[in-house]
């Protein structure tokens, strides 16, 4: 490692992390050790841009990223100075998830992943119930340095609700620089936040209409949607899945749930969300000697690595990339907007 003239910032030229990341790097890590102490001076952007070989451009974003976390402060007329002293060199991040499920794990994880040791991670979960949504966030407001947040809430008859005004209050105490929104897009919070999200109704229509030359050799096509659930689903897939059905003329049905004894049908296609009912219809085709992908069709909702081992086909989003395009937000220090990938993954059960 090439270290520069200037003690305590340490630039490597061959290293693939940005310049800018590691002068940030460098300042909080010798604060975090004691080396730099609250009210100390730092070298200024003119000295580190000569003596490590860099732009102004360069010392000036890692500056202000420095700035904006009230880690240094500048002084006109005097330079720039540490302001905080009492803190982790690791960025304290806030990840509020509404379930504990494989889905989502594997976006906390590849979350976790993407940040590596930049940042201490720590993940509540409530249960769809917003009370205990706004309870967490009342609490922890003060201890975070950015706040990843999946907003899915259940009203009183276990169906999916969007934020109420009670909830958009709380979540905009948030400073938009530390907040990211994921896996919905709410369009009256502030566009200045980050966001990464599922577009549901454009979502399942558009993974749809990419198979539908293997979809027009079904019948009918029966979405299996639980309407009332502990954890419940976007109403926005329904509203997509219909859509499908209506513009291509297929004969459709919604229903709550895989029932014990199915009257199936030859030629029937199943579009099925929770596990416990993927298990059910497999059971039953079995039982009863069908072929799903020849005689009975199958799509699950979200993959697994277990779909994937069962040759099962599936619409799912791209969990690793939700979870690694929130952590790059936070490590860049770049508050952007996108939508996740969302796909149809064809094996065998179509």
């Amino acid at each position: 490692m090439a270290f520069n003239s200037i003690e305590h910032i340490k630039v490597d030229v061959n290293s693939r992390i940005p310049k800018y990341r590691q002068i940030v790097d460098s300042i909080m890590e010798a604060i975090g050790k004691g080396f730099l102490e609250k009210g100390e001076k730092i070298p200024s952007i003119n000295e580190v841009s000569e003596e490590c070989l860099l732009s102004r451009d360069t010392v000036e974003k890692a500056y202000g990223i420095l700035r904006k976390q009230n880690i240094i402060e500048s002084v006109k007329g005097k330079g720039y100075y540490v302001a905080r002293a009492d803190f982790s060199s690791k960025t304290k991040v806030l990840f509020l998830i509404n379930k504990l499920s494989s889905y989502k794990m594997r976006i906390f994880n590849s979350f976790v992943q993407a940040l590596g040791s930049k940042a201490q991670v720590d993940v509540y979960i409530y249960h769809c119930e917003p009370s205990v949504f706004k309870n967490i966030l009342a609490k922890k407001a003060k201890e975070y340095d950015q706040f990843v947040i999946m907003p899915h809430f259940k009203n009183e008859n276990l169906q999916h609700m969007g934020c109420t005004d009670e909830i958009l209050e709380v979540v905009r105490k948030i400073p938009e620089e530390k907040l990211i929104i994921m896996d919905r897009n709410i369009l009256s919070l502030s566009m200045k936040a980050g966001r990464i999200y599922q577009d549901f109704s454009g979502d399942i229509y558009a993974a749809l209409s990419i198979g539908l030359d293997k979809l027009k050799k079904y019948q009918k096509i029966i979405l299996v949607y639980p309407s009332k659930s502990v954890y419940p689903y976007p109403k926005g897939i329904v509203t997509g899945f219909k859509k499908f059905c209506i513009e291509h003329t297929f004969d459709y049905e919604v229903l709550d749930e895989i029932y014990d004894s199915m009257e199936l049908q030859l030629k029937d296609l199943f579009i099925i969300i929770e596990e416990t009912d993927l298990v059910n219809l497999v059971k039953q085709l079995r039982d009863r000697h069908y072929k799903f992908g020849e005689d009975i069709g199958i799509i699950s909702y979200n993959d697994t690595p277990l779909k994937e081992l069962l040759g099962i086909t599936v619409i799912s989003t791209d969990f690793t990339k939700m979870g690694t395009e929130a952590a790059k937000m936070i490590l860049e220090n770049k508050k952007t907007k996108k939508k996740n990938d969302f796909n149809l993954i064809d094996r065998h059960s179509v």
